[in-house]
């Protein structure tokens, strides 16, 4: 890396630290959901086109990308920084000056922070181009929610090329993280997601006359029952399992007390950290509901919508992310993770370029961010966005040289 580099970095960081809060609060009183982000498209173009970079384009509808062509080398090395735009469908129950104007929409996952952050590392990078040997490439991706994902879609339409894309570098809020600290894990770091949809057919009728109906409930639980004891319930012994979660939450039967239902419908989610058990499990699933089926007398119609995969770091780039994180916030602010069994679809960049995706703490006791992802009640410390932006400049720039 450029000597001194990282406290110019953190001077510009600080310096833009109000823009990055301004950027954020507006992203999250305007929250969009999943391939939706239109308005917020058009701000973050609007935003890069001010920094002055002029190579921007939109990809999969409401995706930017950005391209900053160093003064140093404009053929050389490309480095690709990725953030996410969309929010979810929840309705923020948050006491603060910024909330949710989107009624029933809110950046319930940290979303706005990624943007927030991206553009002012955007303009910290454009401010240096000059000190900075190679070609950034700035990824403001719709639909990380929502399957198929948006990374899959942008991957399709080319985002990692022209240029061609060298490694790509992400980061995610952690409200169970202290603000002030980071988090890495080098190797296998987060599960594939499946979703599973099942339709239960039986025979419906009056609950006092069991002789003429069959219960889809009782297949149903049957289903259940069996799946969790297949995938859920611990082996003994087999130290050797490949960690992984089976769970339905969602069972509609449209009956009453009185009433016994036609059908049942159900919908879950399959995680694992294996993409060839990951297979293997499709298959013993749906023998599992065929089996059950035919046995119950029942009928049911399955489907498996393959989610993103297992994602899994760059060793190497990784570790020269973790050097960099350690020289700005030192030794003792830099967590090493477990893997989770939890999904992004970032992970789909993973099976094509190295990568390195790492959690940015933003948890503090004392201002009420410890609440989870996905809550009504989400929110961050600010303060990690006076030097967050700095983090992943550095990590950018120390690729590059």
């Amino acid at each position: 890396m450029i000597p001194d580099i990282n406290n110019e970095l953190l001077k510009l960081s600080a310096e833009f630290f109000k823009e990055t809060i301004s950027n954020r609060h507006y992203l999250h009183q305007h929250p969009e959901l999943s391939f939706q982000e239109f308005n917020t498209a058009l701000y973050v173009e609007q935003k890069l086109k001010n920094i002055g970079l002029t190579e921007v384009h939109r990809l999969s509808n409401t995706g930017v990308v950005a391209l900053l062509k160093a003064d140093k080398n404009v053929q050389g090395k490309v480095v690709a920084l990725r953030a996410d735009l969309d929010a979810l469908p929840i309705i923020e129950t948050n006491d603060i000056p910024y909330k949710s104007l989107n009624k029933g929409v809110m950046h319930a996952c940290g979303h706005d922070v990624h943007t927030a952050v991206l553009l002012t590392v955007a303009k910290i990078l454009f401010k240096l181009k000059d000190k900075i040997e190679g070609n950034i490439k700035f990824i403001f991706q719709p639909g990380e929610e929502l399957l198929p994902g948006g990374a899959s879609l942008m991957i399709d339409e080319g985002v990692l090329k022209n240029p061609e894309v060298d490694c790509l570098i992400a980061q995610h809020v952690t409200p169970d993280i202290p603000a002030g600290k980071i988090g890495f894990r080098p190797g296998l770091f987060m599960a594939s997601t499946d979703e599973i949809y099942i339709k239960v057919k039986g025979k419906g009728g009056h609950a006092a006359m069991p002789h003429t109906y069959n219960n889809p409930l009782l297949l149903s639980s049957a289903i259940i029952t069996e799946l969790h004891k297949i995938f859920m319930i611990e082996k003994q012994g087999n130290t050797h399992e490949i960690p992984t979660v089976l769970a339905f939450g969602k069972i509609i039967g449209e009956g009453a007390t009185n009433v016994i239902p036609n059908e049942v419908n159900m919908a879950g989610t399959f995680r694992t950290l294996n993409e060839e058990w990951r297979k293997r499990c499709h298959q013993t699933i749906k023998e599992t509901v065929k089996n059950l089926s035919q046995l119950y007398g029942g009928i049911c119609d399955i489907e498996i919508k393959y989610g993103y995969p297992c994602l899994v770091n760059d060793e190497t780039l990784t570790e020269a992310c973790i050097k960099t994180a350690r020289n700005i916030l030192g030794n003792d602010n830099i967590l090493s993770l477990d893997y989770r069994m939890t999904a992004e679809d970032f992970a789909f960049y993973s099976h094509h370029k190295p990568v390195c995706f790492y959690r940015l703490g933003t948890g503090n006791k004392l201002k009420n961010t410890c609440n989870g992802v996905h809550t009504s009640v989400f929110n961050i410390d600010e303060d990690v966005l006076e030097y967050a932006p700095a983090i992943m400049a550095a990590m950018a720039i120390n690729e590059l040289s």
